[in-house]
This record gives structure tokens, sequence and C-alpha cells, in this order.
């Protein structure tokens, strides 16, 4: 695994273009500290990441935390990618100062959530004032990196999986059927991203890709190598096979379910399966950087994780919402997006995804020698 940009940070390039992804002449303000005697919340989070008014293009949602808390928002896009981030806040993290943040969000299957509690880097979560804890769901209350949700608690999720056109090919529904059936030879894409592909691979070899061994890391090579070797793969991708997929230009790929849910708004033959021996789950967070207000964060945490909230969010954001019973309350809104199961993943599928070994993305050898499959 390399620091190169995944899935989000492609996405949302495509989606907002480059030049509206930084915030000039606005984060210098915030070198005066995480709050300011107002009570002020400042939270960092991904561009397109929020609900949003169109007409008046502010937040329905943090309008309503502060109508019912008093808690003014920062609300600030500027994390474009988990590295880069990392790389902005870590000097000031490693020399005890603060980031002028209360609230961060990063992602999983890269390194830094992990990385960051190692360090001592972010703040423990008041859970006195987490009671809506409860909502969040079973399949994300016990992350390896974090196993008592002691620092972080779940902003968005997807999953990584099987996507084809429907159109070029019959169903298909393993990873084995992706990578060896010759009618999809030279039109299948897979993932670059360490994080992604992996677990996909060594769940299909029948391993258990929360630990990733020397042993079930060189299985998933090797089929991957055999697959690249012979032509079934075309290439390895970051968010690019969105665009060769819609066109019919490639038949299948391994992919992210939030693609797919905006590549089906225009194309109704993409589908998206999760194969027969399970698919990756990867998920941004919500962090509380050292020196960040934990009172705020934790009760700003709690907010969102009513239902009614995160439906305000989900309404709009389409990825996959982490709190129990925000599908019910947008059964009512929006049908749709209630009943989508890229959005809603029902109980079987949720039995069927699978988080990365936390450990495996710090191990040099396999980032090498993953280098190496990728051809950099």
């Amino acid at each position: 695994m390399t620091d190169t940009l995944t899935r989000q940070d492609l996405l949302r390039r495509a989606l907002v273009g480059g030049a509206a992804l930084s915030m000039p002449g606005f984060l210098p303000s915030l070198a005066r500290g995480a709050t300011d005697a107002t009570g002020t919340l400042v939270f960092s989070n991904w561009p397109l990441y929020i609900d949003i008014n169109e007409k008046t293009k502010r937040h329905p949602s943090l309008d309503l935390f502060t109508k019912k808390t008093g808690i003014k928002v920062k609300y600030i896009e500027d994390i474009n990618d988990n590295a880069e981030f990392f790389g902005k806040i870590q000097a000031q993290l490693a020399g005890g100062k603060s980031t002028g943040r209360d609230i961060i969000v990063m992602t999983d299957n890269s390194p830094y959530p992990a990385l960051l509690i190692k360090k001592g880097w972010v703040e423990k979560l008041d859970k006195k004032l987490l009671p809506n804890i409860k909502n969040l769901l079973p399949l994300q209350q016990h992350p390896a990196w974090d196993p008592h949700r002691e620092y972080s608690l779940p902003w968005q999720s997807g999953m990584t999986g099987i996507a084809y056109n429907e159109k070029l090919t019959k169903p298909i529904t393993s990873v084995d059927q992706l990578l060896t059936d010759p009618k999809l030879k030279g039109k299948v894409t897979v993932l670059e991203g360490f994080g992604d592909t992996v677990p996909v691979i060594a769940l299909a070899n029948g391993d258990n890709p929360g630990k990733i061994t020397d042993a079930v890391f060189k299985r998933v090579l090797d089929k991957l190598q055999k697959a690249k070797k012979s032509g079934q793969i075309r290439q390895f991708t970051g968010n690019d096979y969105a665009g060769m997929l819609a066109k019919g230009d490639i038949i299948a790929a391994i992919a992210w379910s939030g693609d797919v849910v905006q590549l089906q708004a225009d194309n109704k033959h993409l589908k998206f399966v999760l194969p027969k021996s399970g698919g990756g789950i990867w998920t941004d967070n919500m962090l509380i950087p050292k020196g960040g207000n934990v009172e705020l964060a934790s009760t700003y945490m709690n907010f969102y994780y009513q239902p009614s909230v995160a439906a305000m969010v989900e309404d709009y954001v389409n990825y996959i919402c982490p709190v129990k019973g925000a599908d019910k309350v947008l059964l009512k809104k929006d049908p749709s997006v209630a009943k989508n199961p890229l959005i809603f993943p029902p109980p079987s599928w949720q039995k069927q995804l699978h988080q990365i070994d936390p450990t495996s993305l710090f191990n040099t050898d396999f980032k090498t020698q993953w280098q190496h499959l990728l051809g950099a």
C-alpha cells in the first residue's frame, strides 16, 4: 500500500474539481485553538460529506445542532487525502500543540486512525455524553484498531465488492469468476489500494482478512499476479474505473459501493454484488485530535447518533450509515434511499463484510511487494 489517493479522494475530486477542495485563508485562523469563548466546535471533514441545502448552501443538520445545543460549528472541508491530512497535523500533534480542530474524519483502511491512537495523539470520547452510542451498528462496535470504541465513532462506511455491467455479462458472483472467466479477459480492473483489494482476495482464498500473515499475503499476491500475467486484469485503478465501467470499456471491476450508487443514476445496468466468499468494509471515523474539546466533540457525536439526524445526513451523502434506525426514518422521507442495500446493507450482507487487519497496513514488506505487483 502507498499513500496514493483512495476512493473518497478521487471520487470527490471528480465531483467537485480540485480547486473546490482547499479553503485558503481559513485554516490559519484555527491556530487560536480548537474552541473559542463562544463554544464553537471545529469540524474537519471530506468535501461533499454532509447534508447541504442547495439553495442556501448551509448544512441543515449543523444548524439544528446549534439550535438544540447553542454550540456553533466551524465546518471545514479540508481533508482531501488521508496521508496528506495526517502530514498537515503531524508536526502540531508531535509537538504537543493543538491542531485547531475538535473533530477530524479519517479512514480505517489507511494506517492513520490506528497510528493516531498508538501515538496517543487523540482524546478519549466522553461516553457519559454519548448515550446514543447504543445506536451504533453491531458490525461497527469492535474494530481491531479501537476495540471498545474509546477513541472513535464511524461517520460513514462503504463496501468493496464486485461491480459489473449486466448488459455485457452474465451475473458475476465470485472473485474466481472475475479473475478467470475467459469472456472477461482484458475487461476487468482491480483496485490499487492495499486496504481495499487484499481483504476481498483473502476471503476468496478462504483466509481471514482480519489476520494477514505472510502466507495469507502470498496467496493474495499469487492470485492477482496470475490474473495480471494472463491478461485477465486490464489494470489496477483508483476511482478511474468508474468512468470505464459506465462507458462499457470494462465489463467488471473490484469496486466501491458508493461509486456504484452514483453510477446507477445514469446506468441502470450496473450492478454491485458481494462475492460469495464475502466483501470488504471501510469506515471513515470521527476522532478528537489531542487538544480538541472533548465535551463539544462528544456532544456533537451524540447528536449525530440520533436516527433522525443521521437520516438527514444520509439522504444527501448516500454512503453506508452507521446509525441504527436511520433507515426507518427515511422510509417516510425518501424510501428509495432507505431500501437501497448499498446504503443500508441488510443483516445478511453485514455478516459477509470484513475489515482488514490494521497491523498489515504498517508492514513494510507487504507495501514493497504490493508496489511491485502494481508495477510501480
